[in-house]
């Protein structure tokens, strides 16, 4: 599946096809001061070596910084037989493979500590981790899988749950799985019933069936397995090389009816985060904890995946160039991440999950893709080089968990 085609390039391209696309102009208007700048994420409180609080660490907010030391402490290698080959950026002879990683997150005014293996295992024991989403969730879990491999080999290969990977390590009785979900909500082709019916009495003859209130059943057991989940969901739902809103558009139903009269994807995702988080809330094991990762976002330049983009920067961009790339009023090929967490944080508002906001810290690094040597026909300017900035992802997981352990 090639990645997502960013919504407003999306509009350009399909409006004149498809009038109802038409209406995404106005709650684009709409949201160009509300996401002109990347969701602000809870601030996590601080303790001191005593254990008293101190000041609020607002993780999101910072800049990165060189680190000299460390490309020569790597935390894992290309070694990590759990690498997909198209994210092994080291392996692949990625001309800035190495110097990608000489960076680290600084936040303002407060530090974001490394995750140390051992402690994590040792904290974790008799725990089960899932990440719930799409190939930017296995991304982090990888991420995560090669650096506690590095503390224990003692691993042994275990799919709970439904998972598409899974890992348990023995001596500490830790278990880390991946579920595999698109879209979380389960969906299918469909195709116009000889019989008639709603959908068809307004002209459609074929397109998917998205069910916004049936969890994929890739994942619907995760949340009474696992102690933690973390979930995320959003370059799916702005695929037209996946769901062409003429040939194959998504169509919505809800409780087996299709919602009249018919929903544009970003309102779909509304509905279906809405049942997600509400069946997420009523299946997870007592005291389980629930984080939603913000968008992951994009670094096409001249154009998206299909259209020769490419991402060829050897450094992280300036606060000036992330402008550039995702500010709505530019109409960027990759303003997809904010559009989307504008969603997720309208969802989340009110729920008990807490967010792991990796958005900002992740649009300075154009540098960090795997582009040309992931070995597809495109640059890949969507996932992320292993080793890489999803290492710092999971930092901020165990920085997490860290404080409201305590």
């Amino acid at each position: 599946m090639p990645p997502a085609i960013g919504l407003a390039a999306h509009v350009r391209r399909r409006g004149a096809a498809l009038l109802p696309l038409v209406v995404l102009v106005i709650p684009l208007l709409v949201l160009l001061r509300l996401v002109s700048s990347p969701p602000r994420s809870p601030s996590v409180p601080l303790r001191g070596t005593g254990g008293e609080p101190q000041r609020a660490c607002n993780y999101a907010a910072g800049e990165w910084a060189p680190d000299a030391s460390a490309g020569s402490r790597l935390r894992y290698d290309q070694t990590c037989k759990e690498i997909f080959k198209g994210w092994n950026c080291l392996a692949n002879g990625k001309r800035n493979g190495r110097e990608l990683l000489h960076w680290r997150w600084k936040p303002a005014g407060c530090d974001l500590p490394r995750l140390d293996p051992h402690r994590f295992l040792e904290r974790h024991r008799n725990t089960s981790i899932g990440f719930v989403g799409d190939s930017l969730n296995r991304n982090m879990f990888v991420s995560l899988v090669c650096m506690l491999r590095e503390a224990s080999g003692e691993v042994r290969k275990w799919r709970p749950a439904g998972a598409d990977h899974g890992f348990k390590f023995l001596r500490y009785n830790l278990t880390l799985a991946y579920h595999r979900t698109n879209l979380l909500v389960h969906y299918g082709r469909w195709s116009a019933s000889p019989n008639g019916g709603p959908l068809e009495s307004l002209g459609y003859r074929q397109g998917y069936r998205v069910d916004v209130d049936i969890p994929d059943q890739t994942w619907a057991e995760a949340p009474s397995f696992h102690d933690v989940l973390i979930f995320n969901t959003g370059h799916w739902w702005w695929a037209p090389s996946k769901f062409d809103p003429v040939q194959s558009p998504m169509l919505f139903f809800e409780k087996g009816m299709p919602v009249i009269p018919p929903l544009l994807p970003p309102a779909g995702l509304d509905l279906a985060l809405k049942h997600m988080i509400i069946f997420v809330n009523k299946a997870m094991r007592p005291n389980g904890v629930k984080f939603f990762r913000t968008q992951s976002p994009r670094h096409f330049e001249g154009g998206d995946w299909n259209e020769s983009g490419s991402c060829q920067r050897d450094h992280p961009l300036s606060s000036e160039e992330v402008e550039d790339f995702f500010a709505l009023e530019n109409n960027s090929t990759n303003i997809e991440a904010r559009l989307v967490n504008h969603h997720l944080m309208m969802a989340l508002e009110k729920s008990t999950f807490k967010v792991l906001n990796i958005t900002r810290m992740s649009e300075f690094r154009a540098d960090a893709h795997p582009s040309t040597t992931g070995g597809k026909k495109h640059d890949d300017c969507m996932h992320w080089c292993l080793p890489g900035p999803t290492d710092t992802w999971n930092d901020l997981l165990a920085a997490n968990l860290v404080a409201i352990e305590s």
